[in-house]
């Protein structure tokens, strides 16, 4: 192990052994005690150094969101028919056909699905859409009826598509519209003032995606304009998207093929939806369009034949390519659903009260966001997520755990503040292989 990891390993490895080193001083009659401000400083020098002990357990054994058979880079299909499938062997269903795209997935929004899919769980930069994920997270709390007054920092996104002006106060159903039809970023920047503050709309945000179980997604801002640390992947965007087809008022905003958006009292600008799909795709429901240089062109999309919905989310692609390989995905897609083995499934989102923790969904994404961003310096990286394996979820334990107080507590917490130190020491040399030792295999950020 050591020609391998050297000191990192070994130093991480003193800070964990110190750790348990400090939890067996406790009594066990203690669990059941609260926690005293003398114990603050224990309990949160074991629940880091566990955070860093189940990130490192994770890797030796990764349980992989939605099925084993999404953990790989490429394509996955199982040509296999389902039992209870009209007879003929395998080779008479439909091939995949080749979309260019770095990463994609095509499932079932009914049954959850997948029927096909490239590199799902692989970070990528999201671009605009992200700004669905910004829609599903703020529409239960903002009165569509209301308004709010457009920010310096609002009107200056660049480019900012609708043309906020400062001061000048905004309907909340208007901004909406402008978000999802022509992608406008100072819409989107000032929905998130509109909770408060813009950290707090991004807090929520952040929170929406872990209870979705989008564990792959950090949202920094909330329009997906390019930002160190942001990131999702083809498998949250389509739990994204299955979310979204569950709220009537995003398609209401999603599926607006034209409308008008007040600007001022003397100006008002046509909005035009840009996702071609709606026009051009019997079936088609809505979706989101997105493209930066960096992230090369996105795209969510969502349509409905003979009672099956079908989502097929696209990240990387060529300029002008998406909506049509989108198409292509879907033609194959509802020809095949229910005739082929799925690859594996959309989960469920979490309970609230498990998403949002003892401090709230604000606190829960915020922490969670902070972690996340500190382990994400490649956005085109890959991870294996699974329970604890995540920068996400070691934060959120780390965050909402509590060790009861013990008779020996100056003990405890000189062991826990060593074994802190020495976990930390462990964790500031390994998180430079961290790509290494996590991914398996390195892969340059796309088009960055």
């Amino acid at each position: 192990m050591l020609d391998r990891f050297g000191l990192r390993t070994a130093i991480a490895t003193a800070g964990v052994a110190a750790t348990v080193a400090a939890a067996a001083s406790v009594p066990a009659a203690a669990a059941a005690a609260s926690v005293p401000a003398a114990g603050a400083a224990a309990s949160a020098a074991v629940a880091a150094s566990s955070a860093v002990a189940a990130s490192s357990a994770a890797s030796a054994s990764p349980a992989v969101i939605g099925g084993s058979q999404l953990a790989g880079r490429g394509v996955v299909v199982n040509y296999a028919q389902v039992s209870g499938a009209k007879a003929g062997s395998a080779a008479s269903v439909p091939r995949l056909p080749g979309v260019r795209a770095a990463a994609f997935v095509i499932a079932d929004a009914g049954t959850g699905q997948v029927l096909a899919a490239r590199d799902p769980h692989g970070w990528y930069r999201p671009a605009s859409t992200l700004k669905m994920l910004t829609a599903i997270s703020l529409l239960p709390l903002l009165n569509p009826g209301g308004t709010t007054v457009a920010t310096k920092l609002a009107a200056a996104q660049t480019p900012n598509v609708v043309g906020l002006l400062p001061g000048h106060a905004y309907r909340i159903s208007d901004l909406f519209t402008a978000l999802l039809t022509i992608s406008a970023n100072d819409a989107a920047v000032a929905l998130a003032q509109a909770t408060g503050t813009l950290t707090g709309g991004m807090a929520v945000i952040n929170a929406e995606a872990h209870r979705l179980q989008a564990d792959d997604t950090v949202a920094i801002d909330p329009n997906g304009l390019d930002a160190s640390g942001q990131h999702t992947s083809a498998y949250d965007l389509a739990l994204i998207a299955r979310q979204a087809l569950q709220m009537p008022a995003f398609l209401k905003y999603d599926e607006t093929l034209h409308a008008k958006f007040p600007v001022s009292k003397k100006k008002t600008v046509t909005l035009d939806n840009q996702n071609s799909l709606l026009t051009t795709y019997p079936g088609a429901l809505g979706g989101k369009i997105g493209w930066t240089s960096a992230a090369g062109a996105t795209y969510v999309g969502m349509a409905r034949r003979n009672g099956v919905t079908l989502i097929v989310t696209l990240l990387h692609c060529p300029a002008l390519t998406e909506v049509d390989a989108a198409k292509s995905l879907l033609n194959w897609g509802f020809r095949v659903d229910g005739k082929v083995t799925p690859v594996g499934m959309l989960v469920s989102p979490l309970p609230s009260s498990t998403a949002a923790g003892p401090a709230g969904p604000a606190a829960s994404a915020s922490s969670a966001a902070s972690a996340s961003s500190a382990a994400s310096a490649a956005p085109a990286g890959r991870r294996t997520p699974g329970p604890g394996g995540t920068p996400r979820a070691a934060a959120d334990r780390a965050a909402g755990a509590h060790t009861a107080a013990a008779p020996s507590a100056l003990t405890a917490a000189g062991y826990s503040c060593v074994s802190l130190a020495l976990a930390g020491m462990g964790f500031a040399y390994s998180r430079r292989q961290r790509p290494a030792a996590r991914y398996q295999r390195s892969r340059p950020n796309p088009r960055a």
